[in-house]
């Protein structure tokens, strides 16, 4: 093998790896994250979490990447040591798939039908698709579909070119020779171990192995050993994840070395004892892809078969491995791990979680505001400090995280939601402000020993009443994406603006005649200020929401948009929300009592005097008798 194809294997190893990179990479942004949903929720059963670790690892064609998820899901605390078991078995069955992808390079043949299964036949058809997807279509989803189907192309192209480039090594003495070293079971798994654990894909190298068969100077006897090391070494990069990791995100990673370690071993016993007393006459065959495909997949499938009813087993070793606790510090946002950023679906989703988390928070705290303000409480009073400390620590976290992760390539969707979390969290963040002031205003209050006057307190009682309605809104449409709800904001944002000025000028009468002082009234505003920029940042959200979904206008674009135009479902959603929340109405009704009182007086006084009138006519006809009579 002269130095040209030595650069062709190279350029063909290039292509190879780099086109396995890009079909997984686009498979994974394809799937968006559901199949890690999925892989997250339906482990309730081992047996589940098996299927759906072979399916997960299947589709996106990395058993590291799925290990590596999985590490990262322990560690999070989303998934226990139990349900991870299954799935890094699973792992193991469902990387076999790219090796019969790849064992379809082998396929000989001059019948029509053969030629046309060959990679070279139709892999050109592939590329010729994936590249019209990637160039004409504007559908996301589309150009992913080609970018998985170039991908492939490239894959087979430089299977075969690798291939063709150690054709030639059939016929070199030494290459055969360093082949006979790997019949022994030490040097082979040694040798499968070491190329794995560089290139970081057991899939690569069962790839790069099946390529060599091209040569057929490998052997059964040495293909065997070089498989069972491929997958002890790409453990490690499961090991590599957990470094720096809780002790049960470690654990998950010994579970996936010890399985892999024991598999290996008793496969190992139970193969070269038979052959000892049987012996095996296909040991010393050349093969070929598929029967590398073969051995790989009944490998692993027997593994999994063998040491299914022992995964217990397996958590109790990882256990006496790693005792040590070496995380004291709780730390509450631990969705946010970094293992999750190689794959940006499964990151969106923990971010969109740990926001969630965030605007709960958020409500929580404006809540118990509220309630400190009606009724104070030292103990809740605390409560609302500590939340709006939390608030701020998941707005660093998520924010800083969010900025890595853009980084990344992301779908359509994905981007907008990290456009959506990005604008938003600062005004849930300062929300939480809000409550914290609230809360500074009813310790006043307490301390100066104030008392609203009844009319005074109704009104803040309505107006708090408006805020918390507001608050529940944006949240709510933020935590489901309800983008209806988002638009049902504005209109209670302009009514509390109305209420912010009623309750002044309200107070300011209050003030004219004598029944509310200065000092009163410093709180007062204080306290309705709070509550106006509550909605003020509620109103953000929402219309955040709307045009990050609409790809349109700016803020003030929308809010210039709404009040000029004035929508008949914006006019009709004000006005019901201006009736609900009117400071007046206690008057209007008091009013109403008044003027019905007085009618039913003026109506008394009516049949009073209608019986008055009844009287003098009957005393006057009488009177008329009694002259005639005279």
């Amino acid at each position: 093998m002269d130095i040209f194809g030595v650069l062709t294997l190279l350029g063909g190893l290039a292509l190879f790896l780099f086109g396995m990179s890009i079909m997984g990479d686009s498979l994974t942004k394809l799937s968006g994250g559901k199949l890690e949903q999925i892989l997250e929720k339906l482990t309730s059963t081992r047996l589940s979490a098996v299927l759906l670790g072979t399916a997960v690892t299947a589709v996106i064609q990395s058993s590291s990447a799925t290990t590596v998820m999985v590490v990262g899901f322990v560690n999070s605390g989303i998934m226990k040591l139990s349900q991870a078991v299954g799935i890094i078995m699973g792992a193991n069955v469902g990387t076999t798939v790219t090796s019969w992808m790849l064992s379809l390079t082998g396929i000989e043949g001059s019948s029509m039908v053969m030629k046309l299964l060959k990679p070279s036949s139709f892999a050109p058809i592939l590329a010729a698709i994936g590249i019209v997807l990637m160039m004409f279509s504007k559908k996301e989803k589309s150009k992913d579909i080609g970018l998985i189907l170039l991908g492939f192309t490239v894959l087979m192209t430089g299977m075969e070119s690798m291939s063709n480039a150690v054709k030639p090594l059939a016929d070199d003495e030494r290459f055969t020779h360093l082949l006979l070293l790997f019949k022994n079971p030490v040097f082979g798994i040694a040798a499968g171990a070491v190329l794995t654990a560089v290139i970081q894909s057991s899939s690569a190298s069962v790839g790069i192995l099946q390529a060599l068969c091209k040569t057929g100077a490998v052997s059964y006897g040495a293909a065997i050993p070089i498989i069972m090391g491929q997958n002890i070494g790409t453990c490690v990069t499961a090991i590599i994840s957990s470094i720096g990791a809780k002790k049960n995100a470690k654990r998950a990673a010994a579970i996936h070395l010890y399985f892999n370690l024991i598999g290996t071993t008793l496969f190992l016993i139970v193969f070269y004892g038979i052959n000892a007393i049987v012996r095996f006459d296909f040991i010393d065959k050349s093969v070929n892809a598929a029967g590398i495909a073969i051995v790989h997949s009944l490998f692993n499938i027997a593994s999994v078969v063998v040491l299914f009813p022992f995964a217990n087993l397996l958590v109790k070793m990882a256990k006496m491995t790693i005792k040590v606790e070496d995380e004291h510090a709780s730390n509450e946002i631990t969705m946010l791990d970094e293992r999750f950023l190689e794959q940006p679906g499964v990151a969106m989703e923990m971010s969109k979680k740990e926001a969630i988390r965030m605007a709960e928070l958020t409500k929580e705290a404006i809540v118990k505001a509220m309630s400190v303000l009606f009724n104070y409480d030292k103990k809740v009073a605390e409560q609302v400090i500590e939340l709006e400390q939390k608030i701020d620590k998941y707005e660093d976290a998520i924010g800083s995280y969010l900025v890595k992760l853009s980084a990344r390539d992301l779908s359509q969707n994905d981007s907008r939601s990290m456009s959506v979390i990005l604008h938003t969290i600062g005004d849930f963040e300062r929300i939480s402000d809000h409550a914290v002031n609230i809360v500074e205003s009813a310790k006043e209050i307490e301390d100066r020993e104030l008392e609203f006057s009844k009319k005074a307190l109704k009104e803040i009682t309505i107006f708090s009443e408006a805020v918390l309605d507001i608050v529940d809104r944006s949240v709510e449409a933020f935590i489901n994406e309800d983008y209806e709800m988002a638009k049902k904001v504005e209109p209670l944002e302009q009514v509390i603006d109305s209420l912010n000025i009623d309750a002044k000028q309200h107070h300011i009468k209050r003030l004219r005649k004598g029944k509310c002082t200065m000092e009163l009234g410093l709180v007062l505003e204080d306290i309705i200020t709070n509550f106006e920029r509550v909605a003020d940042h509620c109103s953000n959200i929402g219309i955040c929401m709307i045009q990050i979904n609409d790809d349109g206008y700016e803020t003030h674009e929308y809010l210039e948009i709404i009040k000029q135009e004035r929508y008949p479902w914006f006019e009709e959603e004000y006005k019901e929300l201006s009736k609900k929340y009117s400071l007046s109405k206690d008057k209007d009704s008091d009013k109403k009592k008044k003027k019905n009182k007085k009618n039913d007086k003026s109506s008394k006084d009516k049949d009073k005097n209608s019986k008055d009138k009844k009287k003098e006519k009957k005393k006057n006809k009488k009177n008329k008798k009694n002259k005639k009579k005279d």
